[in-house]
């Protein structure tokens, strides 16, 4: 059950707003990052635009390399976070996962990888790209 409302969230999150086969993220927190890698994935396949316009942290920031890069745009309000990835220990306090970091590692395009290098790599802390240094690796909604 918990599982199909999360996947619920990200969809309705990524699809909050369609508009002439647009696709805008506003305000997504990140979330399991098989889950976005399907919803990607599907809007990858399915042709339409994704249009960045708000936070897209964590396994958000995994469309970078999954939807091709000439359907994807940011706005100024765009601000992307990376951080390493986590999951809940059995106190809930998150414990590093290594094969998640390595996953989203992975995924990601050279020139963000190159970024996050220069900021320290992935970790435990959220690194915010937005503004000039974004549009430099992201093309500005037209």
């Amino acid at each position: 059950m918990r599982q199909s409302i999360l996947i619920g969230v990200a969809l309705a999150t990524l699809s909050a707003t369609t508009v002439s086969a647009d696709v805008r993220i506003r305000n997504d927190p990140g979330g399991i990052i098989s889950q976005h890698m399907q919803v990607f994935a599907r809007l990858r396949d399915s042709g339409e635009r994704i249009v960045i316009d708000g936070h897209c942290y964590s396994s958000c920031t995994l469309v970078l390399g999954i939807v091709p890069p000439d359907r994807v745009c940011v706005t100024p309000r765009a601000r992307l976070g990376f951080h390493a990835a986590w999951v809940p220990g059995g106190d809930g306090r998150p414990l590093p996962s290594p094969e998640g970091t390595a996953t989203m590692w992975g995924v990601y395009p050279d020139v963000v990888r190159k970024w996050i290098t220069n900021r320290g790599g992935l970790r435990r802390e959220l690194v915010i790209l937005s503004g000039r240094e974004l549009t430099s690796m992201v093309r500005p909604c037209r």
